[in-house]
């Protein structure tokens, strides 16, 4: 068994920050690419941000330039520095990672719980 625990997510005012952090523990033999998904209530589940285990990245175009993804390989765990917050960026944040359990075996995808994120005056 794999999982993701975020944590990192409140309230914040607009143009603050906030940095989210995603742990991965359980059955790892190695962790593929991580990244982060966000749902605002009634929206869909959006990309935000991706990171392969080599640390290549991808940002969705709504958060270019605010927000940076990075990864700590040896702690299994991604991050999200969001900088320059906007009241649109409101929604629940969920992590994913791409995880070997054991070798020759598929990488399976999990999910974190969620964390909110308020940007509000």
């Amino acid at each position: 068994q794999v999982q993701l625990v975020e944590s990192g997510g409140g309230l914040v005012q607009p143009g603050g920050s906030l940095r989210l952090s995603c742990a991965a523990s359980g059955s790892i033999f190695s962790a593929g690419t991580m990244g982060w998904y966000r749902q605002a209530p009634g929206n869909r589940r959006d990309l935000v941000a991706t990171i392969t285990r080599d640390g290549n990245t991808n940002y969705a175009d709504s958060v270019k330039g605010r927000f940076t993804i990075a990864r700590d390989n040896a702690k299994n765990t991604v991050y999200l520095q969001m900088n320059s917050l906007k009241p649109e960026d409101t929604a629940d944040y969920y992590c994913y990672a791409r995880i070997l359990s054991r070798r020759f075996e598929p990488y399976l995808t999990y999910w974190g719980q969620g964390t909110q994120v308020t940007v509000s005056s």
